[in-house]
């Protein structure tokens, strides 16, 4: 196997890529939104089959990292999570805590920045405003549509920079 800094990176977003928030979406469609009972409840997601086969088949060429809009007050749920589900490791980008700014400027950042040392073979998320901005800015993109859109978690991300 090749040195990690020369494999290529598969780059997957979590909430509703990899896992399955529709058992905490409850949280966002009250006002005002519990945002500390939606990220709380996280740890209970179930992962989403289609969108752990893709991690693992990709770990098999690539090196695989995560992108959430998820804030860092959530990194050890998260990584428990990845672990306890099998997921490839890797790194995992998150959100500073008082960022606010909509997912597709943050994670498009993101992105351009892993660039600039590494191949970036292909991005897998399930927000359509994050995969155009990719897809707009040379990515290669696979829309996670795999699992039933929210309404609430689409206003969460692009107005109130939140996942």
């Amino acid at each position: 196997m090749t040195d990690s800094k020369d494999r290529p990176l598969a780059v997957f977003d979590l909430d509703n890529t990899l896992a399955d928030t529709a058992h905490r979406q409850h949280f966002l469609e009250r006002k005002p939104r519990d945002w500390d009972g939606f990220f709380g409840a996280a740890p209970d997601d179930p992962p989403l089959s289609e969108g752990v086969a893709l991690a693992r088949e990709s770990a098999e060429e690539c090196e695989v990292r995560y992108l959430t809009g998820r804030p860092e007050r959530c990194r050890r749920d998260t990584l428990d999570w990845l672990a306890a589900h099998g997921l490839p490791e890797g790194r995992v980008y998150m959100r500073r805590n008082d960022d606010r700014r909509p997912a597709r400027r943050t994670k498009l950042e993101t992105l351009r920045r892993l660039a600039r040392t590494h191949e970036i073979r292909v991005l897998v998320d399930d927000d359509e405003l994050v995969c155009e901005d990719a897809e707009r800015a040379g990515f290669t993109v696979v829309r996670a549509r795999w699992s039933a859109p929210s309404a609430a978690l689409k206003v969460a991300q692009e107005r109130e920079g939140r996942t």
